[in-house]
């Protein structure tokens, strides 16, 4: 099934139409101008925009920079307030005309990697962190995900994850990247002793240019860079709709029997 997959970060919203059988992006990604309110009305116009230029009727994934259950915003650590609480499946299929599906960021990011990247048939634990402006999460056990992780909150000496590790502190302190990858070998370490797991998957910004920095950190637990880099929450979040779209054609078709 195409579907297409699109993100919303901090600073932008892009997309690109998704093969979900495969795990591969058919299209170029297309996206919007620079994100300066993330107000509902706002964000919601500049979803519409990016699904106008595919000029798409079918089903839409949308990865958010929040914790999502069942299609409704639970956080707003980087959106506007007003997103809280808001059902962000009604409000995009609603200005979309598009069955919209949406889900966490860093869930999608790992969804990709967990079933056609680097994570794909790996049992026990992974942990997944998506390193950028912010740290987003996602954790599996035995291919299974446990949404809404966000462990780039957790506090280390007073001080947390994302304050100390995130690209954002790298560049507001200007460190080396040698410097960086000891604050995420500290964070990872402290990951191994709460989680115990079979792998760490890095992603986010930091894995467009793995090779300047993860060669540095040296972990007991093996870790690797995302497969798909940036393009993770978009072949993820595509997936996650084609999921749940599937299953809504499946409960459609017995409720017609």
């Amino acid at each position: 099934m195409e579907v297409l997959g699109i993100v919303i970060e901090e600073d932008s919203v892009k997309g690109a139409i998704v093969d979900t059988k495969k795990g591969e992006i058919l299209s170029g990604k297309k996206s919007i101008d620079k994100i300066e309110d993330t107000r509902p009305h706002k964000l919601i116009s500049k979803m519409h925009k990016v699904v106008k230029k595919f000029d798409w009727d079918g089903p839409v994934g949308v990865a958010l920079p929040a914790a999502v259950r069942k299609g409704r915003i639970l956080t707003s650590y980087v959106l506007n307030e007003a997103w809280v609480d808001a059902d962000a499946d009604h409000l995009f299929s609603e200005i979309t005309g598009c069955d919209v599906y949406a889900l966490n960021a860093s869930d999608a990011a790992g969804l990709a990697e967990v079933t056609f990247g680097v994570g794909k048939g790996i049992s026990g634990t992974i942990v997944i962190l998506t390193i950028g402006e912010t740290i987003g999460s996602s954790v599996f056990v035995d291919e299974t995900l446990v949404p809404n992780t966000e462990l780039g909150h957790i506090e280390i000496k007073g001080i947390t994850v994302e304050e100390r590790a995130s690209n954002r502190a790298r560049k507001e302190e200007g460190i080396q990247k040698k410097t960086w990858a000891k604050r995420l070998q500290f964070v990872l370490e402290h990951y191994e002793k709460l989680f115990h797991p079979e792998m760490f998957i890095i992603g986010g910004q930091i894995s467009s240019k793995a090779n300047k920095t993860l060669p540095y950190i040296k972990l007991s637990t093996r870790f690797k860079p995302a497969e798909f880099k940036n393009d993770s929450a978009i072949v993820g979040a595509a997936y996650f709709a084609m999921h749940l779209e599937q299953k809504k054609s499946k409960r459609k078709a017995k409720n017609d029997d």
